[in-house]
């Protein structure tokens, strides 16, 4: 009788799924009181980076940029136009779709919150350059991962 192969899985320190998870989840902790200052959730802060890159989107664009379902942004959206930050409208061309746009409280804000990316910086004690070319190497694994399973295109 042939013995069936064990299949064990990779302990939890050595698989990358977890090693990138927990850095994820360290670096939202590093950001967590500069967003409190504030007054984001990371979502909050993550949706409205994305309007500071390019301001007057749809729901589905600022949704596919985030790889998030529609349904799972809406209540974001509602929390920061009900804050100020961003105003909701329908396409008069095609009243299917909501446009996102900056208000001016929204994108004032964007100049305080520069002070995420120092903070990681400092706590990492990484330089620059470092960052940079792990940031590359993080975004080159998920978009060879997407292109495998096909489902998302990244906004870069």
């Amino acid at each position: 009788m042939k013995r069936k192969q064990e299949n064990n899985p990779v302990p939890l320190e050595d698989q990358l799924c977890y090693a990138i998870y927990s850095a994820g989840i360290a670096i939202q902790r590093v950001y967590k009181p500069l967003l409190d200052e504030l007054e984001l959730t990371y979502p909050q802060y993550l949706v409205l980076n994305v309007l500071w890159r390019e301001d007057e989107q749809t729901v589905g664009g600022i949704a596919e940029k985030l790889a998030l379902e529609s349904s799972t942004l809406t209540p974001l959206l509602k929390r920061l136009e009900a804050a100020g930050l961003l105003r909701r409208t329908r396409n008069p061309e095609n009243e299917r779709q909501v446009v996102v746009a900056l208000t001016g409280q929204g994108r004032e804000l964007r100049s305080k919150a520069g002070c995420l990316g120092d903070a990681l910086l400092s706590a990492s004690g990484q330089s620059p350059a470092n960052l940079s070319e792990l940031n590359r190497d993080v975004r080159t694994l998920r978009d060879n991962i997407y292109k495998h399973i096909g489902s998302w295109t990244s906004p870069d």
